[in-house]
């Protein structure tokens, strides 16, 4: 007998998103589509290496996927248009992106430095030796 879970990761590995951003369902024997509100995948636990600039930031998806960090699988951030409110996101697979929940937006954030970027205060981490930007911070007076 297959779990709950078991399904989710076998549906969540044949997920793949087209050119115009719909996403899709595609098995040997049949494609489908599917309706996804925001992205559709969520980070729900970090792992770190090491302090400084040359850790390995690793987040868990809820459907156990391990994403390193790096320039294929970047952190990025959007604000919601409706709440102005800044939504933390990983790339998982090219076109799919994982919701970073709360919690581990809160463990990011103070693995956080700040970076001094075209005259720019700007916060960040450190991962797989690239640096992604959180925020920009305003400049003291």
């Amino acid at each position: 007998m297959v779990s709950s879970k078991g399904l989710v990761c076998l549906f969540a590995s044949a997920l793949t998103r087209d050119a115009e951003g719909v996403f899709w369902l595609v098995t040997p024997t049949e494609i489908g589509h599917v309706e996804v509100e925001d992205v559709p995948f969520l980070a729900v636990e970090l792992f770190h290496s090491a302090p400084g600039r040359d850790p390995v930031i690793s987040l868990r998806t809820n459907v156990d996927e391990i994403i390193a960090v790096d320039g294929d699988h970047p952190v990025f951030v959007r604000s919601d248009p409706a709440t102005d409110e800044i939504l933390p996101y990983v790339t998982v697979r090219p076109g799919l992106d994982a919701r970073i929940v709360s919690s581990v937006y809160y463990e990011l954030v103070e693995l956080g430095v700040t970076e001094t970027i075209d005259n720019a205060h700007i916060y960040g981490v450190w991962s797989s030796g690239t640096f992604f930007p959180l925020g920009r911070l305003e400049d003291e007076e």
